[in-house]
C-alpha cells in the first residue's frame, strides 16, 4: 500500500503537530497521565484515519474502448436521464459516484481519449447528495472525445467535508483509461453523463472500484466484449 502524492505534505505536518503536542503534554502536564495517555490515543486515531484518506492501492485496471470504467471508488448514487446544461446543453445520461471518507479519493479517467473541454468552478461545500450540489459545489469538468467516438464528459464535486479537488489534465490532453486525472481530498462525489443510449452495467445502490469496475458500455459499431 501507498501513500498518495497529495497526501505526503498534510500527513507529514500532521505528524509533527502530534509529536509535539504529546511531547509537551508529557513533559509539562506530567501530573494529569491519563489525560496524557488519552490524548496519545486520539492523535493515534487522528493520524491513521489520515492515513487512510491518503492510501494509493495498487490496481490491476481493465481497459476496453466502448467500455465506461468507474472513474472513482464508491456506491452508486444517480442513473438517470438529466439536462446536462454545461457543455452538451441537452439531455445525457448521468451516474453518480459517492465517495465516502473509507473510500480511496483517486479519480481516474473512465475512458481513453482526447480531452476537449476542461473547466474548474469554484463554489460551495454541500453535502455531496444535495441536488445542488453538481452545479453549486466547487467542481471541474472534463470533456473526452473517447476512441469509440462518444463524447463522455465527467466531473470531481467537493462536498461538505472535502475542500481541495486536484487535476491533472488540460484541454488537448490524451488520457489512458484507468490512469489518474485527479484527487478529491476527503472524498465527495463523481458524475459522468453520457450518450442516453449508453448501456449502463450498474444499478443504484451498487459499490464499485474506480479502475476496475465496468460502469456502462457505448454505443457504438466498434468490436465489443459484450
Amino acid at each position: 500500500m501507498k501513500i498518495h502524492k497529495e497526501g505526503r505534505r498534510i500527513l507529514f505536518f500532521t505528524l509533527l503537530a502530534l509529536l509535539a503536542a504529546n511531547l509537551l503534554l508529557f513533559r509539562y502536564n506530567a501530573e494529569n497521565d491519563g489525560f496524557n495517555k488519552v490524548f496519545a490515543g486520539i492523535s493515534v486515531i487522528v493520524f491513521l484515519t489520515l492515513l487512510q484518506f491518503f492510501r494509493s492501492p495498487a490496481r490491476r485496471l481493465f481497459t476496453h474502448e466502448d467500455l465506461l470504467i468507474a472513474p472513482a471508488d464508491g456506491k452508486v448514487v444517480v442513473i438517470e436521464d438529466v439536462h446536462e446544461p454545461e457543455y452538451f446543453d441537452d439531455v445525457r445520461k448521468q451516474i453518480s459516484i459517492f465517495m465516502s471518507p473509507i473510500n480511496v479519493h483517486i479519480t481516474r479517467n473512465p475512458i481513453s481519449g482526447i480531452v476537449r473541454y476542461f473547466k474548474y468552478h469554484p463554489g460551495n461545500y454541500l453535502v455531496a447528495w444535495h441536488p445542488k450540489s453538481s452545479t453549486k459545489n466547487e467542481r471541474t469538468t472534463v470533456v473526452v472525445e473517447s476512441e469509440a467516438g462518444p463524447f463522455v464528459l465527467f466531473r470531481q464535486i467537493a462536498g461538505a467535508m472535502a475542500r481541495r479537488i486536484v487535476w491533472y489534465v488540460n484541454e488537448g490532453d490524451e488520457v489512458s483509461q484507468g490512469e489518474e486525472f485527479g484527487f478529491i481530498k476527503f472524498g465527495s462525489r463523481v458524475d459522468i453523463f453520457v450518450p442516453v443510449d449508453t448501456e449502463v452495467k450498474v444499478q443504484i445502490g451498487e459499490k464499485v472500484k474506480g479502475g476496475q469496475t465496468i460502469i456502462a458500455q457505448l454505443k457504438t459499431t466498434a468490436p465489443t466484449l459484450f
